[in-house]
């Protein structure tokens, strides 16, 4: 059958480019499915999504290119429904994949009237401004919908929910701020939710248990998660406060960026699409086995041109729906060049400062061949779409499946080169000796907007317990220096800048039962997982340099420039007297700053003599404080103390 689907003859004749699932309207509903291999299809009626007796079982009619069809008139508004789909004498039933609501666990779709569904004044409160809307002047913030609020020092009133996201004012006792009011005043541009459609793992009929789950185990890839939603039976209120929780952040200033996984469903077998049509949604091997780039038992075939389709009009349901600001791929590596370009067009069609990134490689053996693939490697093959830098992330602080190794920050010799090659977006850039750079050995990004520089995500250690790990020798001051100057690495390197939730005030996740820190919290309890805003309070002087950083660099243009050729013009290394350091110039220019910046980081122990170049400069950025007020004029020859950084503008 794999062959079959990937014949001229099947595309040709069975490619359905229309609109597909319950297409809404008062007077009818029309319900189409595509289904070629089926030799029939009934559609089931239901009162609940859940439990109830079933109301009706209509056969469906067969349609134009392997569609099924039937149209329901009056207002169907409301009712549930699945489809009884026999393919080869089997007949199972499935939920329909292009459901855009689901009642409590995702066992059947719902029809809706979206429209009923906008909060008020949703489709006229705009997407917030950001610089100039290039990525590069992006600062993502990525959480987790659930550990957001869910921990009583949040104080929220919906704590683990989508409407926590509404909630302003909150603070805990000696004043300092929480939640979206935390967001704010940080000066974060976009929130990163992690995925936030209707998962598998969470039980959504027994949410007074304990249950937790990142979501990377999708189910229905069109409506929101119901554990989120203040009623997870009403398939329309979980898609309402997902309109008030975008609503909101807009409001305040703050886009949202859906984390997606289209690369696996959390069956195989007995996933929707397969049950659907089988064997067409996966990749498999010629005796029938999935292939696995995911390490979750199978991975899509984004390369068939109906499972594209799919995963292009789901993307832009949920941008045109919810107002969505832009989209992470988890292991974009396994899907094709071609759907990322298609979804990169899609999407300016919609609004071109959408931002679109992932992760450029895979889990295990992909189905397809790596020429073909959405690689890191590849990226100059997909203009407009991002990826992860593991270069930078890895050079700053050690191998992240090496807990024990140590980075240019923590201690480890002989990385100034890989820092250089991610502070310039991972383009190629003359006077980088690449042979030193810890993977690449050239430039993959096209434009440093392809670069999404991190040093902590919700994978592996957070940069708190990873320093923890790999220097236990060192006292917690030393610490708080090395992940202030690896933040401010990530802060003053082009492309675009990324922090994990809480990595602001050294978020920790230690896990008793493990008996010491969790880098794979993705079901560990909440006690694991939440945020304890007390911490903020703690490490407030920590957070207030975080937000000095950020405020920095959307001061400065500079450090945001969108082009390769901007990059190579005006940046340039300078020559530092001890090694373990790198320093660098961005001269004024018309796309950045009208003054010079000048960046120097020194990952010595020791505090160490630099000549600054001519002229008097004023330094904003030091191992102390940060911000976009000056610190202090220097000129000449300054001492630059252990485990620090400097940026200055030059007067």
């Amino acid at each position: 059958m794999a062959n079959l689907y990937d014949t001229k003859e099947f595309n040709q004749k069975y490619y359905y480019g229309g609109s597909l699932g319950a297409i809404y309207s008062p007077e009818k509903t029309t319900f189409r499915l595509w289904a070629p291999t089926a030799s029939k299809v009934t559609l089931q009626i239901f009162r609940e999504g859940l439990g109830g007796d079933k109301l009706d079982t209509i056969e469906m009619t067969p349609s134009e290119n392997g569609t099924w069809l039937h149209v329901m008139k009056g207002d169907q508004n409301g009712i549930y429904y699945t489809y009884c789909v026999t393919v080869d004498g089997k007949t199972n039933e499935v939920v329909d994949p292009y459901a855009k609501a689901v009642g409590a666990n995702g066992l059947r779709g719902m029809v809706i009237d979206l429209k009923s569904t906008d909060p008020e004044g949703f489709r006229e409160t705009p997407r917030p401004a950001f610089g100039d809307g290039r990525p590069t002047d992006a600062v993502v913030y990525e959480t987790h919908v659930r550990d957001f609020s869910n921990h009583f020092s949040s104080k929220s009133n919906f704590p683990g929910k989508f409407l926590a996201f509404t909630e302003t004012g909150k603070t805990l006792k000696d004043g300092t701020k929480t939640g979206v009011d935390h967001l704010k005043e940080l000066g974060i541009t976009h929130v990163q939710l992690l995925p936030s459609y209707d998962y598998y793992t969470v039980d959504e009929t027994k949410l007074d248990r304990p249950q937790f789950n990142w979501g990377y185990d999708p189910l229905n890839y069109n409506a929101p998660e119901g554990s989120y939603s203040t009623d997870a039976y009403d398939g329309a209120v979980r898609v309402n406060e997902y309109k008030q929780m975008v609503q909101a952040l807009h409001k305040n200033g703050i886009r949202v960026i859906m984390d997606v996984v289209y690369n696996h469903t959390m069956f195989g077998e007995e996933s929707y699409l397969n049950l659907t049509v089988p064997h067409y949604y996966h990749r498999t091997r010629e005796d029938g086995t999935f292939y696995d780039g995911s390490a979750c038992c199978n991975e899509t075939a984004s390369d068939r041109p109906m499972c594209r389709k799919y995963i292009v009009d789901s993307v832009v349901h949920w941008a045109s729906e919810y107002m969505l600001d832009g989209f992470r791929f988890d292991l974009m590596g396994i899907h094709d060049i071609v759907t990322m370009n298609e979804i990169r067009e899609e999407l300016n069609k919609i609004d071109p400062t959408i931002i679109v990134y992932g992760e450029g490689w895979t889990g295990g053996e992909c189905g397809i061949p790596d020429e073909l693939r959405a690689l890191k490697c590849n990226a100059k093959q997909f203009p407009g779409v991002g990826a992860f830098s593991v270069d930078i992330r890895d050079g700053i602080k050690g191998h992240v499946f090496e807990l024990k190794e140590k980075g240019f920050v923590s201690g480890a010799k002989n990385f100034e080169e890989t820092v250089k090659f991610g502070l310039v977006g991972c383009i190629d850039f003359p006077g980088i000796d690449m042979s030193k750079v810890n993977y690449s050995k050239k430039g993959w990004a096209l434009n440093p907007s392809q670069a999404v520089n991190y040093v902590e995500a919700h994978d592996n250690l957070t940069i708190w317990d990873k320093l923890a790990t790999s220097n236990p020798e060192d006292d917690e001051a030393t610490r708080i220096r090395m992940d202030k100057l690896a933040a401010g690495i990530v802060f003053t390197a082009q492309g675009i800048s990324f922090i994990q939730f809480g990595q602001d005030f050294l978020r920790t996740k230690y896990n008793e039962e493990l008996g010491g820190f969790d880098e794979n919290s993705f079901r560990s309890p909440d006690k694991v997982n939440n945020i304890d805003w007390n911490r903020k309070s703690e490490y407030i002087d920590v957070f207030n340099y975080y937000k000095g950083l950020i405020a920095f660099r959307r001061a400065h243009k500079s450090l945001r420039l969108a082009d390769a050729s901007q990059v190579c013009d005006n940046l340039k290394f300078l020559c530092c007297p001890a090694p373990n350091m790198v320093s660098f110039t961005v001269a004024a220019s018309e796309e950045g700053d009208d003054r010079d910046l000048l960046v120097i980081y020194n990952a010595n122990r020791e505090a160490v003599d630099y000549e600054l170049p001519d002229g008097e400069w004023e330094i904003f950025v030091n191992g102390e404080k940060a911000g976009t007020e000056a610190l202090l004029t220097a000129s000449g020859k300054i001492q630059m103390a252990g485990i620090s950084m400097i940026a200055a503008v030059r007067k």
